[in-house]
C-alpha cells in the first residue's frame, strides 16, 4: 500500500496521507512525501498543492511513538537525527515555489499540526481538533513545531499550546489564527479546491515571485525584505504573463495568462 498518494490536475497537485486509521507520520510516511514533492517540482503545470488525509477521523494523529524507543538514551546525536528526519519534508513542502493549502479533516496533532504548520494556509472541517501533546510524553515538538508555530501565532499563544500540550477545536484554532477558515464537516475538501482554483487563475509566475518575497524576507529586517522584494519586482517584470496582465487591464478585457 502506497501511504503518500499523489493527483495532478488542471494544476493542482493533491497530496494524500494514506497511513489508516491515523496517518501518522511514519518513516515510510517520511520517505513517501519526500518522493511525492520531487514529482511535484518535474511537472511544469503544476501552480497550487493540497495536502489532506485519508478519511475522517483524521489528518494526521501525530508521529510514530512506537519508534521512539529508539531514541531514548542512545546519545543526542540519535535524537538529533531523529528530528532531522522528520523535518525533512516538512521542509520540503515549506520551500515548494507555490502556495499550499493544507486541508485538515480530523485529528491534526503532534507531527499533524507540524505538517499543517508547513503549509500557506490551512482549512479545517469543524469537528477537527489540532494541537502540540508531545509535553505529555515528556518531550516537545521536534519537527518544526518550536519555530513555526510562534512564528504563525506569536510566541505567548505558542508556548501556551506546547507547554499544557492540550488541543484546540477548530473554531479556536481559527480565532487564534492557527487556521484560515472553518468550514461544515464534509465541506473541507470543496473549500480547498475552491481557494485552490481562485488562485490558480492568476500567473503563476507571479504567485511564485510573491511567495519567495514573503518567505526569503520574513525573519530579515525592514530594509532587506524591501530589498528583496524588489528584486523579485524587477523579475516579474520580465515575464510575459506582466505583459498580458497590463495589456487586458488597458483593453478591459480578462487575461489569460500563460505561466512565463
Amino acid at each position: 500500500m502506497e501511504k503518500v498518494l499523489l493527483h495532478i490536475e488542471e494544476g493542482i497537485a493533491t497530496i494524500t496521507i494514506n497511513n489508516p486509521p491515523m496517518n501518522i507520520l511514519d518513516a515510510d510516511v517520511v520517505n513517501g512525501l519526500l518522493q511525492v514533492i520531487s514529482e511535484i517540482r518535474k511537472h511544469s503545470e503544476t501552480k497550487i498543492v493540497i495536502l489532506t488525509g485519508q478519511g475522517t477521523r483524521a489528518f494526521m494523529a501525530g508521529g510514530d511513538i512506537k519508534s521512539f524507543p529508539n531514541l531514548i538514551g542512545n546519545g543526542e546525536e540519535v535524537a538529533y537525527r531523529g528530528s532531522k528526519f522528520l523535518q525533512e519534508p516538512l521542509d520540503a513542502i515549506m520551500n515548494l515555489p507555490y502556495p499550499t493549502i493544507c486541508f485538515l479533516n480530523g485529528l491534526a496533532l503532534g507531527g499533524g499540526c507540524e505538517l499543517s504548520l508547513s503549509c500557506d494556509f490551512r482549512i479545517a472541517e469543524e469537528h477537527v481538533e489540532i494541537g502540540l501533546p508531545e509535553v505529555k510524553l515528556g518531550l516537545f515538538p521536534g519537527a518544526g513545531g518550536t519555530q513555526r508555530l510562534p512564528r504563525l501565532i506569536g510566541v505567548s499563544k505558542a508556548k501556551e499550546l506546547i507547554f499544557t500540550g492540550d488541543p484546540v477545536p477548530a473554531d479556536k484554532a481559527l480565532e487564534i489564527g492557527l487556521v484560515n477558515e472553518v468550514v461544515k464537516t464534509g465541506e473541507g475538501l470543496q473549500a480547498a479546491y475552491t481557494l485552490a482554483r481562485k488562485m490558480s487563475r492568476h500567473s503563476a509566475k507571479a504567485l511564485q515571485y510573491a511567495k519567495l518575497a514573503i518567505d526569503e524576507g520574513l525573519n530579515r529586517s525592514l530594509e532587506e525584505g524591501l530589498e528583496i522584494e524588489a528584486r523579485y519586482f524587477g523579475k516579474v517584470f520580465q515575464t510575459e504573463d506582466v505583459k498580458e496582465g497590463v495589456s487586458a487591464f488597458i483593453e478591459k478585457r480578462q487575461a489569460v495568462f500563460r505561466d512565463r
